[in-house]
């Protein structure tokens, strides 16, 4: 079954619950699916779909951050219990060490020795983490990295 039918599926069990929170956020994914299928003009793949879940996983974490900036802790925990919903179609996320080790060997195979050449360094890490990462920890990364 892919990511798309399980969201269907999950959508009328939120609907027979009655469970209006999950219900709200597995509609805006539907719908975010759906505009990206008409944007490209064909059907989505799970790598598509795992793009789109991710970019709103995203949202969510930088809203997050902007609340709790702000004092909004109301607002915090509502994009919070969202993310939780939306992690659930996300592969497993990878760990600091396991992305410590990529980005090691991705500086050895670019040969990048200053800071200036985080971007080679970047396309080579951002293929073998695709969703699997959080952008912000891999630029740390490697930045704190290339730095030593």
């Amino acid at each position: 079954m892919s990511i798309s039918e399980r969201i269907d599926k999950d959508i009328i069990k939120a609907l027979k619950a009655g469970e209006k929170e999950k219900l709200t956020v597995l509609r805006g994914l539907k719908s975010d699916l759906k505009y990206k299928q008409i944007s490209i003009g064909k059907d989505l793949t799970d790598a598509e779909v795992l793009e789109v879940l991710g970019t709103a996983a995203k949202k969510r974490r930088e809203s997050t951050e902007q609340f709790a900036a702000g004092g909004r802790q109301d607002l915090v925990e509502k994009e919070k219990s969202e993310l939780a919903f939306i992690k659930v179609y996300l592969p497993e996320q990878m760990g600091e060490t396991e992305i410590r080790k990529i980005v090691k060997a991705a500086v050895e195979e670019t040969g990048a020795d200053s800071p200036q050449k985080m971007g080679l360094v970047m396309k080579v890490v951002m293929p073998k983490v695709k969703g699997r990462a959080d952008g912000k920890m891999i630029q740390k990364l490697v930045t704190e990295i290339l730095a030593n």
